[in-house]
């Protein structure tokens, strides 16, 4: 997703937030609003995203027991804690979640998933586990027909094939 479009989606959600309280809605019914902002601001990288809406849909989706939204929100942590250099914890986030997407399971959440482990290997200089990761999530993507996402894989690939 282009910066943005993101922006454009993040305002019309944002509008969605505003309207959902103004009418009373009950805990948790926002789950959705905040699972889609937060997995936006996890494919943008942005921190001040991720910081506004990780604890709000980690917070609904324990609410209601949403595991797939739970899985969402571990990955947006993994991502936040990657960008802070807070390693063992974007490690262990991004393991709950794909435990998660595995018991679905969701291939495509779980080749996103992969592809960011490998940033978070790639960030540690780990060239082999990321090479790994970015490989499982490029066959992920190729077997949905993901095109984006394999390009994008293929590209992680090959940067770390100057390395």
């Amino acid at each position: 997703m282009a910066e943005g479009e993101f922006a454009l989606m993040q305002q019309h959600l944002e509008a969605v937030l505003k309207l959902s309280s103004s009418v009373g809605a009950a805990s948790g019914g926002d789950h959705d609003v905040y699972a889609m902002l937060v997995d936006g601001a996890a494919q943008q990288h942005d921190p001040v995203g991720l910081q506004k809406y990780a604890a709000l849909a980690e917070e609904t989706a324990t609410f209601i027991d949403h595991k797939l939204h739970m899985a969402i929100a571990h990955r947006a942590w993994g991502v936040a804690h990657t960008l802070a250099g807070e390693y063992p914890q974007a490690e262990a986030r991004f393991k709950q979640a794909l435990e998660i997407f595995n018991d679905y399971p969701a291939p495509w959440q779980i080749g996103r998933n992969l592809f960011e482990m490998g940033e978070l290997a790639r960030a540690q200089m780990k060239t082999e586990q990321a090479r790994d990761y970015f490989s499982r999530a490029l066959s992920a993507f190729e077997e949905l027909r993901a095109a984006p996402y394999a390009a994008r894989s293929r590209a992680a690939l090959e940067t770390l094939s100057h390395v």
